[in-house]
């Protein structure tokens, strides 16, 4: 279980990072947040390749990957988004 936990923690901080490198400007959220959206897209994806009959395949299963980092993309742009409206008062 405590590993489980780690590689979920590993996995979502890889995904959010690269999604932030992936896009463009500065995303002005904080890293544990980034490790929390990275997870979430980790679930989210697989649920998704799992969908479309690809999240099992001999080898690395590179189309489940590309999938969970489309959705780490779009989430951490849209977490960047509200983060940085929360201290807008109008």
């Amino acid at each position: 279980m405590l590993g489980s936990i780690i590689g979920a923690i590993i996995i979502g901080l890889v995904l959010g990072v690269l999604a932030r490198i992936i896009l463009p400007g500065d995303q002005k959220i904080p890293l544990w947040l980034t490790i929390i959206v990275g997870i979430v897209a980790a679930y989210i994806g697989t649920w998704i390749a799992r969908a479309f009959g690809v999240a099992d395949t001999n080898g690395i299963d590179w189309i489940e990957h590309i999938v969970q980092l489309i959705v780490a993309i779009i989430g951490i742009g849209l977490v960047a988004g509200l983060w940085a409206k929360r201290g807008v008062r109008s």
